[in-house]
Order: structure tokens, then sequence, then C-alpha cells
């Protein structure tokens, strides 16, 4: 077949639609092969044209994009024009027996569902594929068939009328097949719901035959919706009887919305096809027309000859996408002549994908993709081009926003933090009503009190005792509760660290050689790191943050996370080590008690556990204690076990089993379950393994101290209290760099948090709560970095979604204090809980440790691009940093950060330079510094900045879319060679989403929008074609 010949066969003329400039006098017009490009207007308008008029003096050629901007943009004068949400509905005309009827065969939200073939049941939702050919097709009959705009129709029969008579004065319609038509659109509707309640169908359909007049030689059903004008009072409750058996499928509809239902079908009395598109001017429920009780406002009419069923059905889905679609549904709204729903289908073209035939299965079903951009663009014209915005200005304004610039008075960060967050105060209660809190805070309960108890541990070790478990259990309350109530980012957890543990270790090892009070000098040196952090606050100091970026933020961060994995990985190997699987010979044995006729053989089969149950006797010099080969081999499986079950049912969420809520009860408790459950499995194969030892009585732990530390002593010279400064300068460093990252970190722009920061605010707490813990001899606690990561992935927000396939968004954190202060809270009463505490194994809680390192690392770009490097490049993600940096770049930079990350690694590891961890941090921001000099601007802000990477995605989409934009029409020419291909109908966008999830890496996607293609472009597009 011809090029051209092949065109025609495909749009039914022998042009492509084109725009086309003309007469001054006259507004611009759709021209098309027919001739005709305005139907009969619908006689209660007056064929009036409320449209402003543009001639050819305003615009030489207009792109779609423009006029439907122009519809978009004009005023609504009045309420009939509000665009509300659509649910669209298909019914195919079908035979069933000797009876014809509408049956519901696909359904819209925003996805497509079909009934399935053979099945009683909606397919999944899916992103609609239609055939290019359906769309110029359903072009061609908004052209030539019949638009009727604002009819006034109160139920189906009024409206049946209207539209036949339009059609029979347009010469559309053989008037001896008019009641023939009216009578084929009146049929009974059948849903997809009701074929489980198939044994009331009779019924209904006698009542319905006895009002059968119809002129028709066939036995068809009458609709409901026909039956109100005789009986309004039955039809109303036959009505809400058909719409009973589905209203949970209403849950799903957006409130307000409305229907717009499309009924095609082929009758043995047409020889031609008929077309119709009404828009009502109220919307109204019409009986039976909808699957549930929705006021319908748009009605699309499609009837013709046998035989082009399968072409119609193709046709009716490329009306109900085109209604789904943001745009051309408002724009059908806003019409007010047939041009304008041309204009919208015209941009609808230019913003569709195009997947070749021969590269993709047609029969796939695209999944629905995670997120949709924003179709705003669509909407408004194109901006001018901005003025270059100052980065210095822009930076300093952000730095504002945040609290991180100077304010040149004393204490002016504070009490802007102060004014900031006062208003968020009540809400940070109000806003913990949810069981999700209730789940975070049992979670981070016991990932907060085994570090604490570990933590106290080694603390006796090394402080001789003056610290142990107990301090560290009272600090936790004293600083967690006062950090809960007054901090400005309560979702900051407070914890141990170790670098605090060095500093301590190295405090009292200096004590002991001097032959000084350790307490005491301690005591001095917290107060000096309290003044000089009060001062820091003073002179906002925490302004300095600004200058923590990704580069050094993410090295803290990784490093802590991977700390926790090695330490969690490291404590079940000394189980290992205390407890080998091969010991040599048990000598313990079960012997038969004495005057028993039973042989030792007999007796030595029961275990250690049964012996003395059955009468026995214990021999031999192990016997004092059980059995131990199986410890180690417990503790690997109760660490492995937890940390896989809380991985798996954190995801749960995101399942295709149960509903919703309780996979998202399931997903927030997710950690809860693993511990009770691998908790229960150690208790009842009765394995003696490792288990938390909490103290029991509350009191310190070395009896010759007390709860208040004494500020002077005979041991200390007089002098001590002056030389303390020195290390409290270093100890200010380390807490500050400590808790200022971690803030940073919980601060993300990612987080979408809403209540703003409080850095002055958190550190002027800080230092009070380091005041408090010098004066009662308590360990310090600041900023726990892995515990506060995990606290906000705990609270995280996601939308809840109503229509099917659509993805839930992220919206931010459940920013409150509640759970932080129920934490601590509960821990302080840990001593209270210690009979129900020591049945948790302790390889339960180190399977939590490596969850949470784990879990940290998710969303860390410096692991992503780690993992990238081990990665063939067809393989790696589509992360927006691969699309404008160069591979090599991205790897040299990763390279310097993982090269930075080994070192700080090496310097914690030795106890002689562990104590200059903290200022190894404040030199990586001068490392931060000089990669100035070996990467552009543009590359160091594209790696190390802290944007969100949607943000950043619509940014460097933006840029390079002026090449990646070509004309529509210049696109379509080359397609004219068959109809096999096939459009992808979604906003454009969504390429990504769908070339990931549902093609794969096979099919290229062609872009077509033209929505910014100027003047002269589109003229040389228009001219090729005319050729």
């Amino acid at each position: 077949m011809p090029q051209q010949a092949q065109l025609k066969h495909i749009h039914g003329h022998g042009r492509l639609p084109r725009v086309i400039a003309t007469d001054s006098s006259r507004p611009w017009t759709m021209n098309s092969s027919s001739g005709d490009d305005e139907a009969p207007k619908d006689p209660r308008t007056g064929g009036e044209d409320f449209t402003q008029q543009f001639t050819e003096n305003d615009f030489e050629v207009t792109p779609p994009a423009q006029r439907v901007q122009f519809i978009l943009g004009e005023d609504v004068d009045d309420g009939t024009h509000v665009s509300h949400p659509l649910f669209s509905e298909m019914g195919m005309l079908v035979k069933e027996g000797d009876e014809i009827e509408w049956k519901e065969t696909a359904r819209w939200i925003k996805f497509e569902e079909d009934v399935e073939e053979g099945g009683n049941r909606w397919s999944k939702p899916h992103v609609a594929t239609l055939s290019l050919h359906s769309l110029f097709e359903l072009r061609r009959l908004l052209v030539n068939g019949s638009v009727m705009l604002d009819m006034e129709a109160h139920n189906l029969e009024v409206m049946a009328d209207l539209v036949c008579d339009h059609m029979v004065s347009a010469g559309t319609l053989p008037p001896g097949v008019k009641d023939k038509v009216k009578d084929a659109l009146l049929r009974r509707h059948r849903h997809q719901h009701e074929i489980a309640k198939k044994s009331r169908l009779p019924i209904i359909r006698s009542l319905a035959d006895m009002r059968n007049h119809s002129s028709s030689k066939k036995d068809m059903v009458k609709s409901p919706s026909n039956q109100s004008m005789a009986r309004p009072g039955s039809a109303t409750e036959l009505s809400e009887q058909q719409h009973k058996g589905n209203t949970h499928f209403m849950r799903k509809i957006p409130p307000g919305a409305e229907a717009s239902n499309i009924l095609v079908g082929e009758v043995d009395f047409l020889e031609r096809t008929l077309s119709c598109f009404v828009r009502l001017s109220q919307a109204v429920v019409l009986g039976d027309l909808t699957e549930v009780p929705v006021p319908t406002r748009f009605v699309f009419i499609l009837l013709g000859p046998p035989g082009s069923q399968s072409n119609f059905h193709e046709i009716g889905r490329a009306m109900a996408t085109l209604m789904s679609d943001e745009i051309f549904h408002e724009v059908a709204y806003r019409a007010r002549k047939r041009d304008h729903l041309l204009s919208g289908v015209d941009e609808f073209l230019d913003a569709v994908t195009v997947l070749p035939p021969g590269e993709w299965d047609p029969t796939i079903r695209i999944e629905p993709p995670a997120a949709i951009p924003s179709q705003e663009v669509r909407k408004r014209p194109p901006e001018l081009p901005k003025e270059e915005v100052d980065e210095e200005e822009e930076e300093a304004r952000l730095r504002e926003e945040n609290g991180l610039s100077r304010t040149g008075r004393l204490f002016g960060g504070l009490i802007n933090d102060i004014k900031r967050k006062a208003p968020w105060y009540i809400s940070d209660y109000k806003d913990a009503l949810s069981m999700q809190c209730v789940a975070s805070w049992i979670f981070l309960y016991f990932a907060c009190l085994s570090p604490i108890i570990t933590f106290g541990g080694l603390l006796s070790e090394a402080t001789g005792k003056h610290m142990a478990a107990m301090e560290s259990l009272v600090s936790g309350f004293v600083c967690g509760m006062g950090y809960g109530f007054f901090s400005g980012q309560p979702l900051t957890i407070l914890g141990s660290t170790g670098p605090v543990l060095v500093f301590e270790s190295i405090i009292y090892e200096f004590c002991l050689k001097m032959g000084w009070e350790y307490m005491t000098f301690r005591f001095w040196i917290g107060m000096w790191v309290a003044g000089i952090c009060i001062v820091l606050t003073a002179i906002d100091a925490s302004a300095l943050v600004c200058y923590i970026t990704r580069f050094t933020e993410e090295n803290f961060a990784t490093l802590i996370a991977f700390i926790f994995i090695y330490k969690a990985i490291e404590n079940v190997m000394v189980i290992g080590k205390n407890f080998p699987v091969n010991q040599g010979i048990y000598d313990c044995i079960c012997t038969p008690p004495l005057g028993s006729n039973a042989s030792v053989i007999d007796y030595a089969k029961y275990n250690w556990n049964y012996c003395e149950s059955y009468n026995g006797t214990l021999v031999g010099k192990d016997c004092g204690k059980p059995p131990t080969e199986n410890v180690f081999l417990m503790s690997v499986v109760l660490c492995t076990g937890t940390f896989i079950i809380s991985t798996v049912l954190k995801d749960f969420k995101n399942a295709l089993f149960f509903p919703s809520i309780v996979r998202q009860y399931i997903s927030d408790f997710s950690v809860l379950i693993a511990i009770f459950a691998m908790s229960f499995f150690d208790y009842s194969l009765g394995v003696p393994t490792q288990k938390l030892e909490v103290p029991n009585e509350l009191k310190p732990t070395l009896s010759t101290r007390g709860w208040l530390i004494p500020p002077f002593s005979e041991k200390n010279p007089w002098w001590s209290p002056i030389i303390a400064v020195f290390p409290a300068l270093l100890g200010t460093i380390l807490i500050f760099m400590d808790q200022q990252i971690t803030a940073v970190i919980v601060n993300r722009k990612e987080n979408k948090l809403k209540k703003g920061c409080g850095y002055h605010l958190d550190l002027f707490i800080l230092s009070i709560l380091i005041a408090i813990c010098s004066l009662m001899g308590l360990p310090w606690f600041v900023a726990a970095t892995v515990l506060s990561i995990n606290h906000v992935n705990s609270l995280k927000l996601e939308s809840e979604c109503s229509a099917p396939g659509e993805k839930p968004q992220f919206l931010g954190v459940r920013e409150q204090r509640v759970t932080h202060i129920l934490i601590f809270l509960t821990i302080g009463g840990s001593v209270l809980l210690t009979p129900l505490l020591g049945h948790i194994p302790m390889p339960v809680l180190f399977g939590v440790f490596l969850y949470m390192g784990v879990a940290s690392l998710k969303g860390l770009q410096f692991f992503d691009r780690i993992l990238i490097m081990f990665m063939p490049a067809k393989y790696q993600p589509d992360y927006m940093f691969l699309r404008q940096v160069p591979i090599k770049r991205v790897h040299l930079f990763t390279i310097i950060q993982l090269a930075c990350l080994i070192i700080l690694w090496l310097i914690k590891s030795f106890s002689n330079t562990s104590i200059l961890f903290p200022l190894m941090l404040v030199v990586m921001i001068g490392i931060r510094k000089a990669l100035d000099l070996v990467f552009t601007r543009r590359e160091l802000k594209i790696l190390d900045d802290i944007m969100p990477e949607m943000t950043k995605r619509a940014a460097a989409d933006d840029l390079h879319k002026l090449d990646a934009e070509v004309g529509l029409l210049a696109r379509i020419f080359p397609w004219g060679r068959g109809s096999r291909g096939r459009v992808v109908t979604k906003p454009p966008g969504l390429d990504g989403g769908l070339a990931g999830e549902a093609v794969g890496p096979g099919p290229g996607l062609i872009s077509c929008t033209t929505s910014n293609a100027n003047e002269k472009e589109f003229e040389a597009q228009s001219s090729l074609l005319k050729k």
C-alpha cells in the first residue's frame, strides 16, 4: 500500500489534521477534509459563541498547547464549568440470549481497569495503551459527529430524545430508525458487580418487561432510568438497589466526583456510524447508567453497523482515557464549542509517547508509575526567561529560613528558634495520636535500651565503675525527657557514642595518674563544656552548620551505619568465642536413682534439663552448667532471623496480601513482631543464650558515691577547675559536631519537615542537660545518628491511595514530641521491667542493631554511588547525577569520599587516635572545600547538595527540554506505514517509570511534545505534511 494511502486508511481522510490561518474577520478554526468544522448547535444554546475571538492579527499559527492554555485561562463566570474529578465507565451493547443490554467492560479513575475476558473480575489497574488509529478516528468523530454542550436533561430518556432529535436535524440519522436508536440507548445497564447477584435479575427483568413498549422486534430490557418517567418513586428505590451492591467501591471515588459514560456498540438497523458527545449543564444521576451512584456530566455515544465492534471498543477506550487525562477533562468542562474539544485532543496528541510495535509486547499491562509528575506545565503558557538569580543571595535566603544565618545580636538565633517552634508546640502533642507513633515508640525503646546497657558495661570498665548501666539508664531518662519537652527538633534521638566513651576513658586514666578525684574533675569539665556551648549559642555558632554539606554528612552517617553493622556481627562472633561449637567432651551424665532397677544406659539418654524430672542424678564436673555447644548457632539464627523478619515486614506495606490498613500496621510494628517472635522461638527451644541484663535497683553502681557530685575534693588542687577548660574544648568540638551533623541529617529537605529547624535551641538545651549530668555524675548523651535516622523513617507519612493503581506518595514525617518522651520515660522505668526484659536474648537485639544499620544506609547517595562502581553501565539506575555528570567524574568523587571514610574508620578504631575523631570531622569540611579545585561548580552542585531527588530530576528535565522536544506532526508522518503503533496515553514525564517498570530496557521511547514549539517550527512541519 502506498504511503499516502496508508495515511488515509489511518485517518479516514487524505490529509492530517492541521492548523491553518483563516480570514481576519473570523475566529481560528480546525480545518479538516470534511469541510464542516462545526456540528449543528444545540437548540438551547442558540448557536452563540461565548469564546473570545482570536484572529490572524493575533496568531498567524496557533499551536494546540497555546489554544488549550487560553481555554483554561478563561475566567469561569458560573459554577457550571468548574471541573470535578471524573469517574469514567465504558459500556458495550451486547446480546445475551434474546435480550440486548449494555454491559460494563472498563472503568477509569486515574488508570484503566478492564473486565477480564471470560472471567468475572476486574483486571489490575494499568496505564492505558491506545492504538494510534483509534485516537485519529476519535478526532474524526468529534469533527464530523454531533457535539451537544450544556444539555438540559434530568434523566436518560430526555437525553436520548434530545440526542436523536439533534442527529435527525443534522441529517446524520434517518428519521425511520430514530425510535430504534432511542430504544437502544434505553437498554438496561449490567455492571460487573451485579454478576454475583444474578438471582435478583429475573425479578427486575420481569418488571421491566411489563413496561416494555419498544418498537423494536427484539425483546429488549429497558433501563430503570427510562422507567423513572412513569414512577419516580420506584425508580429511586430501584436505582438504590442497583448501586447498593458496589457501595464499597465508592470509597475509591474522590469526593465531589462526576461521571463520564462511554456507550459503544453495533446494531443491525444502522448503515453508517453515529457519534455524539454530550455535556450536561448539571450533573444528574441517570438511574443505573453508572456503576456507582455518581452524577453523570459527560456521555459519549458511538453506534454503528455490524462488523465494527472491536474498532468501536478501541475508540471508546480512547475517549475514556482522554476524559481521565487531567488537561483534556478540564478542557471538556470549559469548552464552549467543538473547536475547543479538538484543541484538547490535539494537545493530548502532542504530549503522548509512542512505543514502536516491534520492540514491545502490546499485551503487556504497564504498571502505574510510582510518582506522577505535575501537569501544571501543560496548563500554563511558557514563562518568559527569568532574570538570573544571584546564587549567593539565594543561599543566604535559604540559610535565613532555616535559622542558619547570623543575627548580629546575642542569642538572636535562639530567640528566632523559639519563635519558630512555639506556634507548633501544642500540635507536637496532638499530631502523635496515631498507632504509627505507638509502633515507633516500642521499636525505638528496644533500639535505645540495648546500646545504653551495652555502653554502661563498657563505661564501667573504662571508669572503674564510677559510671555503669544504672547511671546510663538514669542519664537516658533525664536527658531524654528534657530534650523531648524543650528541644527544637524532638525527632533527634539522644544516645551514647563511641567518641564520648573514649573521652571518658582518657580523663579517667589522667586522674588515676595524677591521683585526682575523677568525678570532681569531670564535673568541672562538664561545666566548662556546658558554658562553652551556651557561648556558642549566644554568638549563633550553629550557623556554621551550613558548611556541613552532603559530602561530610553522608560520610559521617555511613560511618555510623557501618559501625552498627560491624558491632552487631562482632558481638555475635564474641558469643562464638565464649561458647564454641566444638567444646570437647561434656562431663555430665544422668544416672538412675539409688535402689532403682534401671541401668545407667536407660538414664543416659535423658538430657541435662530432664534428668531431675525423672528422679535421676547428674554426675560429672560439668553438671553445674548447662551444655552450651548450641548457644552460638542459636545466636546466629536469632540475630539473622530478627534482621530478616524486620526487613521483610517493613516492606510489607507494598505487598499484595491483606487490606491496606492491615499491611500498614504490620509494617509499623515489624521490628516489634520480630523481637517477640524470635524471643518466643528462643524460649520454646530452651537453649541458654545470653539474655538482656538490666539493673533491678535504683542506686549508684559504686557504693562510695551518691547522686550529686561535690565540686571540690581534697585530692584535687585548687587550679584543677581552671585547667579543666582544655579538655573541655576538645569535648565541646566532639559534642558540637556529633549533635549538629545528626541534626542536619534529620532536617534534610528530603524529609519534608514542615515545623522548621531548631539548631540553636537544640544546642542550648543540650548544654543544660550536660551541666545536669555532670552534677549528678551521669554519662553525657548527644544526638545519635543511626537512632535518629530510624526514628524519622518509622514516622514517615504516605498518602492514602484512593484511586485503584495509585501508588502512595511520601508526604513528610509525623513531627511530634510524644514518641521521644515515651521512649526515654520507659527507659527510666526499665528497672521495674527487669523480670520481663530478662527474657529477651541479646542476639535478638544484635539483629535489631543490624537492621538499623542497614536501614539507615537506604537513601544515602554516597552508598548508591559505591554500588554503582560495581555495576555495568547498562544496569545502572537512572539517577539524576548520572544524567549530567560523566561517570568517571562520579567515580572520582566517590573514591575521594570513600578514602575519607576509610581514614575516619581507622582513626576511630585505635584508642590512641580515636580522640581526634571530632577534629577529623572538621578536616572533612576542609577537604570538601578543596574539591573546588578538582571539580567544576556545576558538578559539585549536582553531587554534593541536599536538594530532594524529585526536585533535581524536574530541574534536569527542564534543562534539556528544548533538546528533547520535537513537533508531533513531524513525528507522525513516518508512522503512517500502518496502524500497529500504540500510544501510551499518559502525561509526559512518566517515561522513566514506564521504561523501568513495564517495558524493560528493550523498547525505545519516542517523546512527541510540541507544547513549547515555536511558530516557525510548527509552520515548517505543517508545510512538510502538506506535500
